[in-house]
């Protein structure tokens, strides 16, 4: 007898301690955020991911009533601020705007990332996505993606193709390029889209693949020149430049997406708060123009179809790594 009471009364402790816990949950959920939350961007800023970052920011903070602060920490493709948020309290006031290319991309070339993209973080919700553009300094003589091509093979050793850090979606890209045209290219890092453009426009490099998040703003001050976009079909917005696809290279496509995540064990309840405010924000009809109008497009999610895209994206860029024996130094 006086066992079963012991065995009754560990459960009912199991229980209440269950309890306590669900409600502590809970209402950390109904008061959160009760301080400033840190937003990091893994890239320099004033690229197409930090200015998602800054602008969900000012709305999360109207709404919720607390700072929410960008910090960029960028470094190794996303890899630096990455594993800080991974290793970071899983309490909410921590979270990353990221470029899924750190990811899907940079984990196809580093099998041996200090964090695991699949496992050490939870995932909230997709933001947006955007097709790359190829972009080039205005000053070369080429109109068109065959044109720079040609010019690159004609001039080896001295045609730069800026890319934003090794085993980037961005790198990838301009390698799968240039295996598929047997060009070969130099190809330079860059700690984020910012500074890849300023020496693009510069002519310190003279290409690049990147988000038109990032590239049209250059492009309407004729900074940079659009040889080519890098989508299934036309921008609608610039009808004139054609695809990659089309102009050699069929089934060709690249592009980048942003999403939200916070450190694996976030709490659900305050996931879902996020995901909430973050969905109501990017689903105004002001906003969804805003970003169409530079070439990008809303794309919310739930927790599983994030980590569902990632998983196969990861699986196609390790495919396309094999596929071209691609090594990163």
């Amino acid at each position: 007898m006086t066992t079963i009471i012991q065995r009754l009364n560990l459960a009912l402790s199991f229980i209440f301690v269950g309890a306590i816990a669900l409600s502590s949950t809970i209402l950390s959920a109904q008061t959160y955020p009760s301080k400033s939350v840190r937003l990091v961007v893994p890239y320099a800023a004033g690229g197409a991911t930090d200015m998602v970052a800054r602008l969900l920011a000012v709305r999360l903070q109207e709404v919720m009533g607390q700072p929410f602060v960008v910090d960029n920490r960028a470094g190794a493709n996303g890899n630096i601020g990455s594993d800080f948020v991974a290793k970071s309290p899983a309490d909410g006031y921590t979270l990353m705007v990221a470029d899924l290319g750190t990811f899907t991309s940079g984990a196809a070339v580093y099998p041996n990332l200090p964090f695991d993209p699949l496992n050490d973080f939870t995932p909230i919700t997709m933001l947006l996505g955007s097709p790359y553009g190829l972009a080039i300094n205005p000053s070369l003589p080429v109109n068109n993606v065959k044109e720079l091509l040609a010019y690159a093979k004609a001039n080896p050793g001295k045609f730069n193709y800026a890319m934003l850090g090794n085993g980037s979606a961005s790198h990838l890209a301009g390698i799968e390029l240039s295996a598929l045209a047997g060009v070969p290219m130099t190809f330079v890092p860059y700690k984020g889209g910012s500074p890849a453009l300023t020496d693009v426009a510069g002519g310190q490099a003279q290409a690049l693949s990147i988000a038109m998040l990032s590239t049209y703003p250059f492009v309407k001050s004729g900074k940079i020149k659009l040889v080519g976009v890098m989508s299934r079909e036309r921008l609608s917005f610039l009808p004139d430049i054609p695809t990659v696809a089309e102009s050699g290279f069929p089934g060709y496509v690249a592009g980048q997406w942003q999403a939200l995540y916070a450190p694996k064990g976030l709490p659900k309840e305050i996931a879902d708060k996020l995901r909430t405010e973050v969905i109501k924000f990017l689903s105004s009809a002001e906003i969804k123009k805003r970003f169409a109008d530079q070439g990008a497009e809303v794309i919310t999610s739930t927790p599983e179809e994030l980590a569902r895209f990632v998983s196969d994206e990861k699986a196609k860029f390790v495919r396309l790594v094999k596929d071209h024996n691609i090594k990163v130094d």
